[in-house]
Formats: structure tokens, sequence, C-alpha cells
């Protein structure tokens, strides 16, 4: 500690007398500009800036990579101090000479840094399913060669969205949804081009058996949404909204040792991306869910509680058999040979959240063998004590809300028989997907439920990424 404060001693004595007079050659004003990196890391912005601006005058005009790491430095420095106007503006200089210099990589750096400061790595994407609208605010940040998500914000808007318009022609429900999340983006002022809008596929074959409602509604989108491009996806096949899933939920550094599943109300989807130069999508669906589970058990409507679970696992079984060996026989060896499973889902959402409620701030939860059966078996002889789980123990007050949110949620939105027959239904999965020479680990990953446009999200901007790259520029929008 001693050695340590002798040395800043020294480090600051050296500035104080730095600070009095210009570089007088190159050579000091390299010195200059390394101790006021220093002096940044010690959180002493002014101090760097002092220095910076007296290395600036000795290498504008003479050597242009020192000036383009000085502006790029000050730049730094002034966004700490929380001056924006300096600090676009050193930056913006620090591009231009980067550029100059052809140097692709560092003027890709400072242009990341310009579009964090000015919030232009914002995205919003709104997500409509058949049943809810679904609302997130992305911002970027680049991983492993490719922008990754981080979630800033999510909203799920709970109207009932329908296909079909009223009296009036007019689609209330898609119009009120779309206004709600308008006004959440609107406080981040994202422009219309990063917006992204992402219709399911099941919305999709609504469209197909009545054209007309599809043009209304696309109208009534545009009219919303005035002034600018709008980027909607209304093209999703279940085998494409499988892939979109896969991109949003799941990382791609992880994409060789890891597959997606997503259960949801009405089909399982899932697949994975192969190791070819083209990384091929291999897709699963299966046209069954939470909602055609419960309707196929409880075919009258009419079965009491005891009933449904006597016929729960016969009937999974008889829909396991006929639906899922065929699927798995024609998606390729690549789904065996990926080790983990991401999981996405309401129902992998209720096992975690009612059986651990204190990792709720965890994005990545495992699901285990003995999680099923203990969830099995409370749901079926204990609903209650299931459903209400305790939270007395969770300490972190951010994560206890989170875990109080979640379980509101699924008390609203999921009844005791779609708990039956999703539990069943992903043990079914889990077992088919995992041998004894080839075990299979279940993740949940948390935020899979806007996987679809989360997709498109990522697949849109890092193709214009690489796109605007391979032509030697930099990646600006």
């Amino acid at each position: 500690m001693k050695h340590y404060l002798t040395l800043l001693l020294l480090c600051c004595l050296w500035a104080n007398a730095a600070f009095a007079q210009k570089a007088r050659d190159l050579k000091q004003a390299g010195h200059f500009i390394k101790l006021a990196n220093t002096l940044r890391a010690l959180d002493k912005p002014q101090d760097a800036i002092n220095l910076l601006e007296r290395a600036l005058p000795t290498v504008r005009g003479k050597d242009t990579y020192l000036e383009a790491v000085t502006c790029e430095l000050l730049g730094m420095a002034y966004n700490e101090q929380g001056n924006a106007i300096n600090a676009d503006y050193y930056l913006n200089v620090a591009l231009s000479r980067y550029k100059k210099l052809n140097y692709v990589a560092s003027a890709w750096a400072v242009n990341e840094l310009s579009r964090d400061m000015a919030g232009k790595n914002l995205y919003a994407g709104i997500q409509f399913g058949s049943s809810d609208v679904k609302l997130a605010i992305f911002k970027t940040k680049y991983e492993s060669d490719f922008y990754e998500k981080d979630i800033k914000s999510k909203v799920e808007v709970p109207n009932n969205v329908t296909l079909f318009a009223d009296a009036s022609k007019s689609f209330r429900a898609e119009r009120d949804a779309l206004r709600i999340c308008l006004d959440s983006i609107r406080r981040y002022n994202i422009p219309n081009e990063r917006i992204f809008i992402v219709f399911s596929s099941d919305m999709k074959e609504g469209f197909v058996r009545s054209p007309e409602n599809k043009r209304r509604l696309y109208e009534q989108l545009s009219r919303a949404l005035p002034n600018g491009m709008l980027r909607i996806d209304t093209t999703l096949t279940p085998d494409r909204e499988a892939e979109l899933f896969t991109i949003g939920a799941i990382p791609r550094k992880v994409w060789p040792t890891t597959s997606s599943l997503n259960i949801g109300n009405t089909a399982t989807l899932g697949g994975y991306f192969d190791d070819g130069a083209n990384r091929s999508f291999h897709s699963i669906d299966v046209p069954v869910g939470l909602n055609t589970l419960v309707s196929q058990i409880d075919a009258k409507r009419s079965s009491n509680l005891d009933a449904f679970k006597r016929e729960a696992p016969r009937v999974i079984k008889a829909i396991a058999d006929s639906a899922l060996t065929s699927r798995f026989r024609s998606v390729g060896p690549g789904l065996q040979q990926r080790k983990t499973v991401g999981l996405g889902g309401d129902i992998a959402l209720a096992i975690v959240t009612y059986l651990h409620p204190e990792r709720a701030g965890i994005t990545a939860v495992p699901i285990t063998k003995e999680d099923i059966d203990r969830f099995k078996h409370l749901v079926m002889d204990d609903y209650r004590a299931l459903t209400r789980p305790d939270l007395g123990g969770i300490d972190d007050p951010a994560v206890r809300t989170k875990a109080e949110e979640d379980v509101r949620t699924l008390q609203s939105g999921l009844n005791e028989k779609q708990l039956i027959a999703g539990v069943l239904w992903l043990e079914t999965l889990m077992n088919a997907y995992s041998t004894k020479a080839a075990p299979k680990r279940f993740v949940f990953v948390r935020n899979a439920d806007i996987g679809w446009v989360t997709g498109k999200f990522l697949e849109t901007i890092n193709y214009e990424y690489e796109s605007t790259i391979a032509k030697g520029a930099i990646y600006t929008r």
C-alpha cells in the first residue's frame, strides 16, 4: 500500500509539473497521453483532460494516429464528467482520423462509444402473438464478433388480441396494445427505423384465411407509426419462428453445444444451428402446446380434476408416440450431439419460479429431473403450496420483487390443468432428448418469451453490421 501511495504521489507531481506547459515534442506528448489514460483509471478525468489538451497541439497535423488517440481519450474523459457535447465532438474527430488511416477496428470501437453515448444502440421490438403483445427495449453489446442483446425493459400488454375486426372494422385490441407499446418506446426516443414488429406464425395463418383483415391491420399499424420506415415481419412460419426463437434466446457463442426448445400455448418449437459455414438451422415443430394438451386431455370439457390427472399421462404418451418420434428422426444428428437444451415457455418459468424463487435474478437456470419429480408431486397433491412459494428467505430486495412479479404472472396466467399437462409434456420431451449414452442438460432461459422479435432484431443488425464491415465501411445506423 505504501509503495502504491508513493507511486500515486509521483504521478500527481509529474502531472502538476506537466500542466504548466504544452508538450515540447512528440515524445513528451506520448508521455502525457499515457499518463492521462492512467489518471482516467484513477478517476481523475479533469487532470487527464488538462494533460491531453497540452498534448493535442503538438500532435495535431504531425502524427495522425496520436491525434486520434488523444481525441478518443478526451472524448472518454469528457463523457466521464457528463459533458456530452465535448465528448461527442472529440470522439467524432477521433473517428475521422481513424477512418483517414483506414484503421477499421479502432474506428469501429470509437463509433460504438459514440452510439452508446447518444443512445443509438437502443432498439425496440413488438411481438404480436394470437393472445398477447409483448414489448422489449434492447441495448446492443458487441461480444464474440456478434451483437448480443441487453434487455433494458420488457412489457406484456394484457389485451386479448383478436385477428378479426369488430363491427366498426377496427382492430381495437391491436390498436390499443400498440399504443401502450409506443408510449413506452417514446420515453427512449427510439426512431421508427429501430423498431421491429413481428407477427407470430399463428397470426399469419389467420391472415391467410382473411387477407382483408391483414390489410386493414397493417394500415392501422402504419398510421400508428407515421413518418418513418416500418420493420414489420408478417412472414413467420413455425420453422422460421423456431429459428428466430433460437437466435433471440440462445447466445451465439454457445450454438455449437446448445439447442433450443420452446413450449408455447399451441406448439412446441426448437432446433439448432449446425457448424457449417452457412450455419443452417434444423428445426423441430410439434403442433402441441399447453392449451392443445389440456383440450385433448379434457376433450369434453367436463372432466373433474381427479379424472384429468388420471387421463393426462395416457393422452400425453399417445401424443408423444405419434408426434415426437418421426420429428426426432428427421431433424438430424446434431440434436443429440448438443449437450445443452435452452428452454423457453411458461411451464419452464413456472418450474423455476415456484421451486426456486431465489433464482429470479439469474438468466439461465438449470431444470433437473429432481425438479420435475418435485413439481409433479406438488401439482398433483399440494397445488396451493406449489403456487404460493415462501419468498421470505430472499434477502435481495430486487430479486424478491422480481420473484413476486413472476409468481403473480403465473398465478393469473396458468391454471392447475395447464401446469399438470405442461410438466408431463416437458418430462416427456426431456426423456426423448436424453439417452443413457448422451444425457442432456436442460436450462431455462429467462426472457425467452420475446425470442421471435429478439431474433429478428439480432439477425437484422448483425447482417447490416457484417455486410457494412465487409465493404470496408463503418456501421453507424
